[in-house]
């Protein structure tokens, strides 16, 4: 009975042992890679996809996936500085912005679900839709100024020992986390997700309301990337429509080197807060190196996924073989 948590978990196990041996390699090979204040600014630096990753997590831990992230990121991200510009406060922007991002992805999870649609097909439309949107908004860049945004860099940050701190949008992507790992663990909506993921007939026939779960599901994943989108705007003090563009992948790349499967079922919030600083990670080991082309990130990111998706099929094959072996050993008279 322990050997399904064990494997569940394992690939989680895989991400930590890898962030932590990345960060050994970086301390050995440069004096001041491990710093605390580096590795502080790793959760301020990989705020929106961290935060955007994990509405992601959630979507694929359901069985689905969601292609319209950058899109909504950008389109946020303008339309934030646009309200901004013209003299809303950046709250009430992001209020705004909040409600559009969810919305937009409630649309989506309805139309999935009322017509039967796969989420690869109405979220690509979705990709388009909204990118195209951010142009109509706003054709080009657009720079943020506003008081409040200086309170907030400057007055909340979270100090972890002497000369280092957490900025304020580290701060809120481990409270998205920790809230993630809540929903996820502990309410009703989590459990109907990875029950969808598992099994959607047996979900069906377990009573899972599926109409009102995939228009929350998706709502929430895009409510997450508004908030992603008005993270990267109040950090960037701009919004562009251009800006970006293949977020979704890295965000879909992170979660799966977290540990998440992407047929479903199968997903960890925190696995995904791992490998999104594993991605950090390798970006620093890069930027430390110095002589190293930036297109060995993408390198680097591809044989890890690779990489995670064999080890997910080893851990799947495993888990079949040892559960044929209890079976036969049961059927013994």
């Amino acid at each position: 009975m322990t050997l399904l948590p064990a494997r569940r978990h394992l690939a989680v196990l895989a991400a930590g042992v890898i962030m932590v041996g990345l960060i050994g390699v970086g301390a050995i090979r440069f004096e001041h890679f491990a710093t605390p204040a580096n590795l502080a600014n790793l959760l301020g630096d990989y705020a929106s996809v961290g935060i955007a990753a994990v509405g992601a997590t959630f979507v694929i831990v359901s069985g689905g996936i969601d292609l319209s992230v950058g899109s909504v990121v950008a389109f946020t991200a303008v339309a934030t500085a646009s309200l901004v510009g013209r003299g809303w406060h950046p709250l009430a922007a992001g209020l705004i912005c909040l409600g559009f991002g969810a919305g937009c992805g409630a649309a989506m999870g309805w139309l999935i679900e009322r017509f039967e649609l796969p989420p690869f097909i109405v979220t690509l439309v979705g990709m388009f839709a909204v990118r195209a949107g951010g142009f109509l908004v706003g054709g080009e860049s657009r720079s943020i100024a506003h008081p409040f945004l200086e309170r907030v860099s400057n007055g909340y940050e979270l100090p972890i020992r002497a000369g280092a701190t957490i900025p304020f949008r580290g701060g809120l992507l481990l409270l998205v986390v920790a809230l993630g790992i809540l929903m996820a663990r502990s309410t009703r909506f989590g459990r109907h997700l990875f029950a969808i993921g598992g099994s959607r007939r047996s979900a069906e026939r377990m009573g899972v309301p599926m109409m009102k779960t995939m228009v929350a599901l998706y709502a929430l994943a895009g409510g997450l990337s508004a908030v992603a989108g008005i993270v990267f705007a109040f950090s960037k003090r701009a919004g562009d429509p251009t800006a970006a563009q293949g977020l979704e992948l890295t965000v879909i790349a992170s979660v799966v080197i977290g540990g998440s499967r992407l047929s479903g079922g199968i997903g960890s919030v925190f696995g995904t807060l791992l490998g999104v600083l594993i991605l950090g990670v390798i970006r620093l080991l890069i930027d430390f190196q110095g002589n190293l082309n930036s297109a060995w990130t993408s390198i680097a990111i591809g044989a890890l996924l690779l990489g995670f998706v064999v080890l997910q099929r080893a851990i799947g094959s495993l888990g079949g073989r040892a559960a044929t072996a209890i079976e036969g050993v049961t059927s013994v008279p």
